[in-house]
């Protein structure tokens, strides 16, 4: 097989895999409660990403994320999570030391995390992927 022939068989993988995962949701992450009852998940960001980028927890338990940052060094993040009614509840400067925010949600809603980050005339970090949601259930 020739080198063009194996680039062009690699390149139909690739767009095959792409299409057959695009549109795909992933399983949000659902942490279950520690000895203490807390609901503990580790966040990490990075090339403009939050992984798990969903998580669902449940009302009235404490909840601890862990945030930190991996690789991407030099380049500034933040890890800003928002109330369902807007309220910041957390800004931290994101490095590779973790992190922790603890808190127990009492309202049911959709609490989004983010980095605002951005720099002169480009996109801010969370319009290129770097957000994710929290949802908390009764």
């Amino acid at each position: 097989m020739t080198v063009a022939a194996s680039l062009n068989r690699l390149c139909l993988c690739a767009l095959l895999f792409v299409a057959a995962t695009a549109g795909a949701e992933i399983a949000p992450v659902r942490p279950a409660p520690g000895a203490d009852g807390a609901q503990r998940v580790d966040i990490v960001g990075g090339s403009y990403y939050f992984r798990p980028a969903h998580v669902v927890v449940k009302a009235g338990q404490p909840v601890e994320l862990s945030v930190r940052l991996e690789g991407m060094a030099g380049v500034p993040h933040r890890f800003v999570l928002e109330g369902p009614d807007g309220q910041r509840l957390a800004d931290l400067t994101l490095g590779e030391q973790a992190q922790q925010i603890r808190f127990t949600p009492t309202a049911t809603g959709r609490y989004l995390y983010y980095c605002p980050n951005r720099l002169l005339f480009f996109r801010d970090h969370r319009q290129r992927g770097m957000a994710g949601q929290l949802d908390v259930e009764e």
